[in-house]
Formats: structure tokens, sequence, C-alpha cells
């Protein structure tokens, strides 16, 4: 009866032993190198891992040891592991009370009103001179410490030697070489006005006028004087309300120098005549300087510059004198010259134009 026990006990593991060996030799094929993530454990407890490189691999037995090692593979999830720490036990969950008090400190504490400093802690007032020059167009910041360097700047009448000083834009008169720096968000253009465009910046009858060729609409600008319609030649845009009433206002007499093409032949004192004035309906109008340009056979081509900016001035007074024009052309008004710039184009004045103008009307 032993015997028998035994040798069944026996035949038994042997049927269990051929399938054991085989699936062992299936997980070693399959677990060459190193194990799958599934079949990695991890002492979460800190202390020493229950099996990894140094234990020889996963274990072969067992209810952890098989493919499904982890959590899952024991009885229960939350049980201690076999030979190490058990896993430490979460903290509970903080109410949301406390939550929500924790971020209102948060947000008093960020949103607190910002601590006025006084002016000796604070940033000093105005910008630095090289600075303003740069933005006005007067070079890279390091040229214009150059100009400084070399007495070129001056500030409220006074000549600059020291770097670093700090101006007020808005109401310091800056000069370099005797001549004012727009150093506000001034603008200032020269228009070649073709002949057949009206000098305003608006027509209400829908005819070509000097806005249309203004891109920048949102600054409006100003025409500084007028130029009839047919009336070629420059014409200055700007914003700068006191420089353009002051570039058209008598009492400065700023010059106008224009072509005029008429028919001769001329008279030897038609130049005296313009000079020592020619008398109109509204009064005496005198020419500043006169002189023929060009003369080809009867047809003469004279300049003309003047101070007074009357309605059709330069047309009436040489039809007065018996000289209709043909064709007029502006070349010039006070120190910026038309030059070869086309018809139709809109160029923006340089920064020396800018204070040679300012300096023609004294500001």
């Amino acid at each position: 009866m032993r015997s028998s026990g035994r040798n069944s006990r026996g035949s038994s593991s042997g049927r269990q032993n051929p399938r054991g060996a085989g699936s062992g030799r299936d997980d070693k094929q399959k677990r060459t190198g190193r194990p799958r993530p599934e079949e990695r454990r991890y002492d979460v407890g800190g202390g020493p891992r229950s099996d990894g490189p140094k234990s020889g691999g996963p274990k072969s037995d067992g209810p952890k040891g098989g493919p499904k090692a982890g959590p899952k593979g024991g009885p229960k999830a939350g049980a201690p592991k076999a030979g190490g720490r058990g896993r430490k036990p979460s903290p509970p969950a903080r109410p949301r009370e406390y939550e929500a008090q924790i971020e209102e400190r948060n947000r008093a504490r960020h949103n607190k009103p910002q601590i006025k400093l006084p002016k000796t802690f604070g940033e000093q007032e105005g910008e630095r001179l090289q600075k303003v020059l740069a933005r006005a167009g007067m070079g890279s910041r390091r040229a214009c410490e150059d100009l400084i360097d070399q007495a070129r700047v001056e500030v409220n009448g006074k000549i600059v030697t020291e770097q670093g000083l700090r101006v007020d834009p808005e109401k310091d008169e800056i000069k370099v070489d005797g001549l004012t720096v727009a150093t506000q968000s001034y603008l200032f253009f020269a228009l070649n006005k073709p002949a057949g465009v009206v000098s305003t910046m608006e027509d209400p009858d829908g005819r070509q006028c000097l806005g249309d060729y203004v891109t920048n609409r949102e600054t409006r600008l100003f025409h500084v004087g007028r130029l009839d319609t047919e009336t070629e030649g420059i014409i200055l845009l700007t914003n700068h309300g006191e420089l353009a009433h002051r570039l058209t206002h008598p009492r400065y007499g700023v010059k106008k120098t224009y072509l005029a093409a008429i028919q001769g032949p001329l008279p030897r004192d038609l130049g005296k005549q313009l000079k020592n004035g020619i008398e109109l309906e509204d009064g005496y109008a005198r020419a500043d300087h006169f002189r023929v340009v060009q003369n080809t056979g009867k047809n003469y081509l004279v300049e003309v510059t003047l101070h007074e900016g009357r309605k059709h001035i330069v047309r009436r007074m040489l039809a007065e004198a018996g000289f209709p024009v043909d064709k007029l052309v502006r070349t010039s008004f006070g120190p910026i010259p038309l030059g070869d710039q086309k018809s139709g184009w809109l160029r923006r004045l340089t920064n020396t134009e800018v204070g040679m103008l300012m300096r023609e009307v004294e500001l």
C-alpha cells in the first residue's frame, strides 16, 4: 500500500515535471536580457528589493513569480511583499475648504498693490540723450555718443560734453550742429505734386488730392501752403502744426522758387519790373529774384523766387507783365529743393532738412 502511494505520488509528480520544465524553458527564452516591464517588481517602501539583478532575476515559484507579477499577482493589492517592507500608507486627502484657503492666500500675496518708492530709489526722470538722438534718426547710439564727445550736441542752448545726460524730449530743445532735432513723433514729407492734383488732403468732389499720396492715415497731416491745381512741384506735408503755420506766415518770409515756361521775346528790364513790384488787384507783388534759365527761339524758361504766398501769385505777376505762363513748377520750398524727385513721389525729409526748416522759422 505504501509503495503504491509513493508510486502514485511519483507518477503524479512525474506528470507535472515535464510541464514545469517546459514552461521554465519557455520563460527563459522569453526573458532573455532585461525583464519586460510587466515582470518588474519594485519595493515602494524604500527598503531592499525583494528581487532584481542581485537576486538572480524574477522568482520562478509562488504567485508573484509568473508573468503577471506585480500588485495584481498577490492575493491582495495592498498586502506587504514577502521579504521586503510593507507599502507606506498614502497621506489623507486635504479637504476642499483647506485648498480654497491656500488659494486665497496665494492670490492675496501676488495681488498686493505696488509700493511707490521715492524718486531717489526709483527710475530717474527723462531719457538718455544718446537714446533720444538715435530714435530721432541721427544714427546708432554709438554714433550719437561720438556726436556728444565732439561737442556737436546742445540741449537748451548749452553744449553737452558728458555722456549719460537725461533729457525730456517733450520739453527740452535739442540741437545737433546748430540744427534742431525733431525728437517727438512728428512726420515731415516732401511730395512732387503732379499737375491736376488738388492741394487738399480730402476732396468732396472725388478729385485726386494730396491725401491720396499719403499712406499713413493714422496721423493727421497738414499741407504747408498750396499749389495751383495745374502747378507742379514740391509741397510739404507734416503734422507739426506750429512749423506749418510759420512756414506760410509772411513774417518769416520763407522763399519759394518757381520755374515758368513763357513765350518771348523778353525785355531786358523784365527782372527789374518784377523786383520793383507788379500791381495786382489785391496789391503790389514783388519778386526777390529773377533770371532766365533757358532760351530756345521764342520759348523761355525763367526762374522766379519770392516769399509771398498769395493765390496764383507767379502766374498773375507774369501775366500782368505781358507773359502768360504755359507751365509752372515749384522747384524749392525754403531750404528744401525738389532735386531729381519724380512726379508723384513722396519722400520723408531727413533730420538735417527738418532742422534747416526749423531754423528758417526760428523754432
